[in-house]
């Protein structure tokens, strides 16, 4: 199948890619390359260079047909949707919106959506599909609305979609500056012999999924759990104490980290349940935290 992949220069989007290659699917890039590296791709795979809201866009689609959309572009920073909520909108919502139109007018078959747990705020709770969603961050409203929007499509033009609810996703290729996530910071800061920085107290937990393992969601999202939403997380939840304490021994980086202040629209904890995965979309991680963190740790290394 031809698959348009939005973000696909991006982390986990350049991984999808190898994955749908792999699976001997053709995809279609569409990168703006603001957190995407143009490297991140393999040699030969077409890639347009395009912002998500230009017009041009259109033309992407009346030139390529894509069978699928994998959407996964987006203004990813929590700090910078709180810092300026309405470009997160345009990019996260409004984007969305014209991919969707985009889809319905050329003939998509499905819509494949990468979401994230942030839509369900703060809770203790192991989170399903069906728990309440009250994000605390305009980035997590930002797909909160896009998932609606989704859906409305789905009910009003029939577009198939299936919507992932992403945990904390890590691995090979992701950045390791701001707007990296937390195990690839850690890593970077401990091999170059820096403090790294721990907001709160450090038992705030996070549910770490494997970017392999969530390309291969997507790759599944194909063919099953049509108009469903779906958590892509390892139903399990780590401590970010626990988590710098696994990095500094495997790095062999002893010490004590810095700890400040919490965040703005930080989650205090993330815990997925993925049953429902596990059900309807065929889906199971095969990855656990210290199986993937020594892979992230030997990319990094052997970067360095």
């Amino acid at each position: 199948m031809k698959i348009l992949v939005t973000g696909g220069g991006g982390f986990i989007g350049s991984q999808l890619v190898e994955t749908l290659l792999a699976e001997g699917h053709t995809p279609i890039i569409l990168d703006n390359f603001s957190n995407g590296r143009k490297e991140n791709l393999p040699e030969g795979v077409i890639c347009y260079r395009r912002n998500l809201l230009s017009d041009k866009v259109e033309r992407i689609f009346k030139k390529e047909k894509p069978d699928i959309v994998m959407h996964l572009a987006a203004q990813v920073s929590v700090a910078k949707s709180l810092e300026n909520p309405a470009d997160d909108a345009a990019v996260n919502v409004l984007g969305t919106v014209k991919l969707l139109g985009y889809s319905v007018k050329y003939g998509v078959k499905k819509f494949i959506f990468s979401s994230s747990s942030a839509v369900y705020g703060t809770t203790d709770e192991v989170l399903t599909e069906e728990s309440a969603t009250s994000p605390i961050s305009f980035y997590g409203t930002s797909k909160l609305v896009s998932e609606s929007y989704i859906k409305l499509f789905g009910t009003s033009y029939g577009l198939p979609y299936t919507i992932l609810r992403y945990a904390n996703v890590y691995g090979p290729k992701q950045r390791s500056d701001g707007e990296g996530g937390v195990i690839s910071i850690f890593i970077q800061q401990l091999l170059n012999n820096e403090t790294p920085v721990i907001y709160g107290d450090g038992t705030q937990t996070r549910d770490f999924v494997y970017v392999e393992d969530v390309a291969r969601a997507n790759l599944l999202a194909i063919d099953n759990a049509n108009n469903e939403i779906i958590n892509i997380g390892t139903n399990s939840q780590t401590s970010i104490n626990l988590l710098y304490t696994l990095l500094s021994s495997k790095l062999d980086k002893p010490g004590t980290p810095d700890y400040q202040g919490t965040r703005d629209g930080d989650i205090k904890h993330s815990h997925l349940s993925n049953a429902k995965a596990l059900d309807i979309l065929k889906w199971e991680p095969q990855y656990d935290l210290i199986k993937g963190l020594e892979k992230t740790v030997e990319y990094f290394r052997d970067k360095a």
